[in-house]
């Protein structure tokens, strides 16, 4: 597969797990184990807020990683989307959540989901 073959079939996996999704977190790692700090904060918070949010493990392959990258022009993990919206990286969450901006998510559809 062409370079560019892959990158479209990455975004495209990208595009339609945000469509499908209300709340993606793409970290290193998953929900139930975090491969680093960062990912695991996003989890914490999402967790605390009762959030039903899915967790992509951008380790699974390369591609994924840097498609990731490319496709939100943001160059660090993790990454979290709200409605098909990227809202930043570990610390805006933080910033976020800590002036009470993440409460639409409090509880939304209850448990969290893991993984995809």
């Amino acid at each position: 597969m062409t370079d560019v073959a892959t990158e479209t079939r990455i975004h495209d996996f990208i595009a339609r797990t945000i469509a499908d999704n209300p709340v993606v977190v793409f970290m290193k790692g998953v929900p139930d184990q975090p491969q680093c700090g960062f990912s695991a904060i996003v989890v914490q918070i999402l967790d605390h807020l009762g959030a039903d949010f899915v967790g992509v493990d951008v380790l699974q392959s390369d591609e994924l990683r840097q498609g990731i990258k490319g496709f939100s022009d943001w160059a660090t993990i993790p990454q979290l989307y709200v409605n098909g919206e990227f809202v930043g990286g570990s610390d805006i969450v933080r910033q976020m959540f800590e002036a009470g901006e993440l409460k639409p998510l409090h509880g939304r559809a209850g448990r969290s989901r893991r993984g995809a």
